[in-house]
């Protein structure tokens, strides 16, 4: 989980400081080090009380990457990378889980070699890391591609619309967070993210 949401907001200052916008870099967010990236409510206590109640999904974000889209070099068309690159990264993450785990899978230990109990002792948490990590990577990245402002996808659709439409939907980023708990209250996310996330998690798992 920290890996996939640490990486995630790497990503995002990534690909803004190759196109233009060194905010990220400035401000120490490229590094693989979780203490700057970790928030508090997103990184810690929401996962910890999805996995304490037991909860059939679990989910979190670590601090936002600051980005000044002034500095981009083609502001709308690098908005879209932007924002693609932290989901891009999720599902690259689940696909090296995957490949990972099939590895394990065909790996044949002898049954009674000397360095057997050590072997799987070690193997069995590795593939059930890797099984973990790709739902958690699979699960950020469908819900993060959802076309709803402040979320990746409604950052991507916003570059992807015509200036007419776009401006109008980029404001809808005000009530994001209040559109995201009452789908999460109804449900309704449920009928969208599962069975993409299952499309995913067929073409990776099977």
């Amino acid at each position: 989980m920290l890996f996939a949401v640490i990486l995630h907001e790497v990503a995002h200052g990534f690909v803004a400081f190759r196109l233009g916008d060194p905010t990220a870099e400035r401000m120490g967010r490229l590094s693989l080090n979780p203490l700057p990236h970790i928030d508090p409510v997103g990184t810690v206590l929401l996962p910890l009380a999805l996995v304490l109640t037991h909860a059939p999904f679990l989910f979190g974000y670590a601090r936002p990457v600051p980005v000044n889209y002034l500095n981009l070099r083609n502001p709308r068309r690098d908005m879209v990378l932007v924002a693609a690159a932290g989901p891009v990264t999720n599902l690259l993450l689940a696909t090296a889980s995957a490949v990972l785990l099939k590895q394990l899978a065909h790996v044949s230990l002898p049954d009674e070699g000397p360095w057997t109990p050590w072997l799987v002792g070690v193997l069995t948490p590795v593939a059930l890391m890797a099984q973990n990590s790709v739902y958690i990577n699979v699960g950020l990245a469908v819900f993060n591609l959802l076309p709803i402002p402040p979320l990746d996808g409604g950052r991507v659709l916003t570059g992807l619309l015509p200036r007419p439409l776009a401006i109008p939907f980029a404001r809808l980023e005000r009530y994001g967070f209040l559109i995201l708990v009452a789908l999460l209250i109804t449900n309704s996310l449920d009928v969208v993210v599962r069975p993409v996330m299952g499309l995913f998690l067929h073409a990776l798992l099977s």
